[in-house]
């Protein structure tokens, strides 16, 4: 275990500057938007084929930075993540009135550019979000709200929280991509299932309080406004395309956000104990990654067995495990991600992998017929 620097500040801003690389995405957008036609792919070079290459050379980090490091310990840490709300709407909207101003791009280059930007609003910025919402600072829960609202997702606290958190590796879960179940039916299945069970979630919460949905405390109505206030924006910069290519960003933010949180607990399940009830939530419940280039790029999310294991922890703290503890995955999440596109492969890549977690962490169990998440749920 390793003390993150405390003293000079400088120190402090050294270690913590690989996870600044994200602003380097801005800039690039900015040249694909000015340019057009190869320099779109800028975007998804940098990201997804960089990184993987990157993961390569880099290797794994197995360090953990000691968990009881205190916030004043954080702060350049803890600012990309803050500043990161304003860099990405005032990317996505500036370049939006760029578009609007020249004629140099064709449509399809323009929705082009915009599908790219959803890369860098999914990939940064709802990561982002995440590691905000579950902060206590009413600052960054704000910055969480603006981020999601951005890509019109912001459903996705109330259901992060609420029922992804409690219930994950079980049939509550949504977000738990079953056994054998192919990206392409999780994605409709997840944009259908969690607005529901997060509106459901929010409405038992003010059940509680005896208040009804309507009640202006429910998070909904903020979730809602704020999604207006950037339609509205956007239809005052480019009218309805100005609307369809803010859409579109959205769109492809949210599609990279559910390719990542079906890689994180595919095939993985709690042991039902009876009546309805499962053990506690471990780190054998999410799968590890300690690739260090990709957790620079995505501030550790990867390290998401830690994170399950103990929510509130600020990803720079954030802890690695080896296989006795966790399942690992054998590349960081930029290769995985693009695995979980192609059905075939990916069932090739994993299945032995989640048979093999099957009977290192739990021998005793020889039927896992009823733990077939979502279709034949064990009882509630």
């Amino acid at each position: 275990m390793t003390a993150l620097p405390q003293t000079p500040p400088f120190a402090r801003f050294s270690a913590a500057s690989p996870f600044w690389l994200s602003l380097g995405l801005v800039p690039l957008a900015m040249i694909a938007a000015a340019y057009g036609g190869w320099a779109l792919l800028l975007l998804p070079a940098s990201t997804w084929w960089l990184f993987s290459l990157l993961d390569y050379f880099a290797g794994l980090d197995l360090e953990n930075a000691d968990p009881q490091t205190g916030d004043n310990q954080l702060f350049w840490y803890r600012l990309i993540t803050v500043i990161w709300a304003p860099v990405q709407v005032i990317t996505i909207f500036g370049l939006m009135i760029y578009v609007m101003q020249t004629d140099h791009l064709s449509w399809v280059e323009e929705w082009t550019l915009f599908a790219f930007l959803g890369i860098l609003s999914g990939t940064i910025g709802i990561n982002y979000s995440h590691e905000l919402m579950h902060q206590k600072p009413k600052i960054e829960r704000w910055m969480a709200d603006i981020l999601l609202a951005s890509v019109l997702y912001s459903h996705f606290r109330s259901e992060h929280l609420l029922v992804h958190h409690r219930y994950v590796a079980t049939p509550k879960d949504p977000v738990t991509a079953r056994y054998n179940e192919h990206f392409w039916r999780y994605f409709p299945r997840v944009l259908r299932e969690c607005y529901v069970s997060a509106f459901k979630a929010e409405k038992k919460m003010l059940e509680r309080k005896k208040k009804p949905w309507t009640d202006l405390s429910n998070p909904f109505f903020r979730y809602w406004g704020l999604q207006l206030g950037f339609i509205i924006l956007a239809a005052l910069i480019g009218g309805w395309w100005g609307v369809f290519l803010f859409g579109v960003q959205a769109f492809w933010a949210v599609f990279q956000l559910e390719l990542v949180n079906y890689v994180e607990h595919y095939g993985l399940t709690r042991k039902h104990l009876g009546d309805g009830k499962y053990e506690h939530v471990l780190p054998r419940h999410s799968w590890n990654a300690a690739h260090k280039a990709s957790n620079w790029l995505l501030i550790n999310l990867q390290r998401h067995s830690d994170h399950h294991y103990k929510p509130d922890r600020r990803f720079p703290l954030l802890q690695t495990y080896d296989d006795d503890e966790a399942p690992q995955l054998p590349f960081g999440y930029p290769v995985m991600t693009m695995a979980a596109m192609v059905p075939s492969l990916w069932r090739r890549i994993m299945n032995p992998r989640v048979k093999a977690w099957r009977a290192r962490y739990y021998p005793e169990i020889t039927d896992w017929e009823p733990y077939k998440l979502g279709t034949n749920p064990l009882p509630r």
